[in-house]
């Protein structure tokens, strides 16, 4: 689905050294994957590389089986809807209800938010926000502007999720609860990918998921070790 062939990336010019180097990994239909390192280490530019919003600037990134470096925009737009993303400071628009900031990637696409009426009603209630619906976002608290992230991020019914420490600014019976949801959603096939600092919600996940653990550290990706 997702398949990385020794890709480097950095943001200097020709010669600096790379952010990102020798990256190797594929996400396989259905894998859980958290990826974790250091503040710094390079987790959101890897995660912004596996949904087509940067192109490696060497080696090879293939997203359902197309190099993305022959990929035109509009190609790359049609790939990324098949992949939700969790970013880590999720942003709303304050002037409208939650329903209709989950449903902004539906108009975008083309689609009208009625005909997905019943989908976005069953989605506000599976994600905990059936009662907050028609709230704003300034109303929301941590916990729920997380989940209406999540909520968001699925309206596409993508296969791949791509969560960017979407536990980090809430508490740990909320980040419980967010990562119940994740692997709901690796249970009902979705491939799922976690950027967290959170060794701890790793643990907590590895005792309920079969996952792997990698780990960013000098601009290189590694199996983290067993005692994590």
């Amino acid at each position: 689905m997702i398949e990385l062939e020794n890709v480097a990336y950095g943001y200097g010019a020709k010669g600096d050294a790379p952010l990102l180097r020798d990256l190797s990994l594929t996400l396989a239909p259905g894998s859980f994957h958290f990826l974790t390192g250091p503040s710094g280490a390079g987790k959101t530019t890897f995660l912004k590389l596996c949904y087509g919003a940067l192109k490696p600037t060497q080696g090879q990134l293939r997203l359902f089986g197309d190099d993305v470096a022959a990929m035109p925009r509009d190609g790359i737009a049609l790939v990324r809807r098949r992949i939700g993303v969790v970013h880590q400071d999720c942003k709303f628009l304050d002037h409208l209800p939650v329903i209709d900031n989950i449903a902004l990637p539906l108009t975008v696409s083309g689609q009208v938010m009625e005909d997905q009426q019943g989908n976005l009603d069953d989605l506000l209630t599976w994600v905990g926000l059936g009662a907050r619906a028609h709230a704003f976002p300034p109303e929301l608290s941590g916990g729920e502007r997380q989940r209406a992230a999540l909520a968001r991020a699925l309206i596409l019914s993508p296969e791949v999720i791509l969560a960017d420490e979407p536990t980090g600014n809430v508490d740990w019976e909320m980040s419980q609860r967010l990562l119940h949801l994740l692997i709901a959603l690796n249970g009902m096939g979705k491939t799922v990918m976690i950027a967290t600092h959170d060794l701890m919600l790793i643990r907590a996940a590895k005792a309920q998921v079969q996952a792997r653990v990698l780990r960013l550290s000098g601009g290189v990706l590694q199996a983290a070790g067993a005692d994590l």
